[in-house]
């Protein structure tokens, strides 16, 4: 009696664990494929932005884009290289100065605000933090941050212009924090006791165990410096010395006539859509290879710093 009846719950268990394992196998497969259709939606316009800079001109006035490369052709690059392949270069070392440098300022700042925030004995810690969220709700507007940064600060016609303002986020700053408050406080109080400072526990500590998040945070800062453009038209308009990479584009692809006239090219035999998708791969392709080796950290540090706290 007592051997049939574990018999059975033995089968009944096996019956139950090949559900489970179908069970997940089907959802394994639902969420590949679903994951796969999400992730070729993402690249195909990466894909078709590829293929047209490499494609015949002609080819995609009559027939459109494509996946792949209507008669191959480097055209579009030499042009542009010869159109305006010194404005290019010049707006790249303007453009990887301006990321490379707000992007450290940004996490220094970043990461003492919230670590100073995160600190249990600091005392107006709540009183600071609500007028950093604060910001996040009301902000001042285009005009009176032009009056600031052009009148009060005088940046205007600077790099200065485009790398402070975009050097601290509240939401970087409380990202920060959060991710600060899950380290142990135990750490802090040991170096304390053996005599380090506060500035040495930040260095020492508290930053080589925020890497993630420092990765986070950093991507999020050179993706905003290096698209900036915006703040080119404001500050730099008439600088042209030191336009970015994305206003340099932004300018080519509303006057390409104008630059064409320039280097006395006709305009009839110009490819501009080729010629603009050329463009467009020079000026977000090293960008985006950044994301291989940034990825790994920027999932850890996402989800640990938007969690915790």
């Amino acid at each position: 009696m007592g051997g049939s009846l574990m018999a059975q719950l033995a089968a009944t268990s096996d019956k139950n664990k090949l559900k489970v394992d179908a069970s997940s196998k089907i959802f394994d497969v639902m969420a590949v494929v679903i994951v796969g259709l999400v992730a070729l939606i993402c690249v195909a316009p990466f894909i078709l932005m590829l293929s047209g800079s490499l494609s015949d001109e002609s080819k995609i006035v009559v027939n459109g884009y494509s996946l792949l490369p209507q008669d191959f052709t480097l055209d579009a690059y030499k042009i542009v290289f010869t159109t305006l392949g010194g404005e290019i270069g010049r707006a790249y070392l303007v453009t990887i100065y301006v990321t490379v440098l707000g992007t450290v300022l940004g996490l220094l700042t970043t990461s003492m605000s919230g670590f100073i925030l995160s600190r249990p004995d600091f005392k107006h810690r709540d009183k600071v933090a609500f007028f950093i969220y604060f910001t996040t709700l009301f902000s001042g507007g285009l005009i009176p941050t032009y009056l600031v940064v052009a009148n009060v600060l005088h940046l205007n016609h600077t790099l200065w212009a485009i790398i402070l303002p975009g050097m601290l986020s509240p939401f970087n700053v409380f990202l920060f924090r959060n991710y600060v408050k899950s380290i142990p406080n135990s750490l802090m109080e040991s170096a304390r006791i053996d005599g380090a400072g506060d500035f040495r526990i930040y260095w020492q500590i508290v930053l080589p165990l925020s890497k993630p998040v420092s990765a986070t945070i950093g991507l999020f800062l050179g993706l905003g410096y290096w698209n900036n453009w915006f703040g080119y038209s404001l500050y730099l308009i008439s600088d042209q010395e030191k336009w970015g990479l994305q206003y340099l584009l932004y300018r080519m692809l509303s006057r390409v006539t104008d630059a064409v006239r320039d280097a006395q090219i006709v305009v009839d035999q110009l490819p501009s859509e080729t010629m603009k998708l050329a463009t467009t791969m020079l000026v977000t392709g090293p960008i985006i290879l950044l994301y291989p080796y940034m990825q790994r950290h920027f999932v850890s540090g996402l989800i640990v710093g938007g969690v915790k706290g």
